[in-house]
């Protein structure tokens, strides 16, 4: 509708106040709020993700080759998704051949603790969805590595 990338965003944002101040204003249900909080980190980050990822990619591009470690593969940044629960827990940036990177949608992330809890691990696994919800319905991309990791603050 409009063609300034600024100004959809500033309007998606206003968009998601306003339901979020209905939602919550109106809601006799105080988890109602919890849910909605939860909604807008999980659709927020998501967005966020897609609408910078070629400038963030390039920022980090810029920053490795400026410091000398410069990725010499393809490179992507894709949304890190909570298998089972499909939410969105962040970014990453990919690197490996372009054939494979074109494959990569998201990053899974699968989170086990060692030791009693003495370590949490969480690994991070280049998969061919955004959803993946059922671990064994995925397709891991071979030759694909996790180069940058991303904190969206929302």
């Amino acid at each position: 509708m409009f063609r300034n990338a600024g100004f959809n965003i500033l309007l998606s944002v206003l968009l998601i106040v306003v339901i979020a101040v209905s939602v919550t204003t109106f809601s006799p249900v105080a988890s109602a709020d919890k849910l909605l909080g939860q909604l807008l980190k999980t659709f927020g980050i998501g967005f966020v993700v897609s609408e910078f990822a070629e400038p963030i990619d390039n920022f980090i591009n810029t920053l490795t080759f400026n410091n000398g470690v410069q990725v010499e593969t393809a490179t992507k940044v894709v949304p890190i998704v909570t298998v089972g629960s499909g939410t969105f827990a962040g970014a990453v940036q990919v690197s490996g051949p372009a054939a494979e990177i074109n494959k990569v949608q998201a990053v899974a992330q699968l989170e086990g603790d060692f030791r009693d809890g003495t370590f949490r691990i969480r690994a991070l696994v280049p998969v061919n969805t955004k959803n993946p919800i059922d671990i064994k319905n995925i397709d891991r991309i071979e030759g694909v590595g996790v180069t940058a990791l991303i904190d969206v603050d929302v």
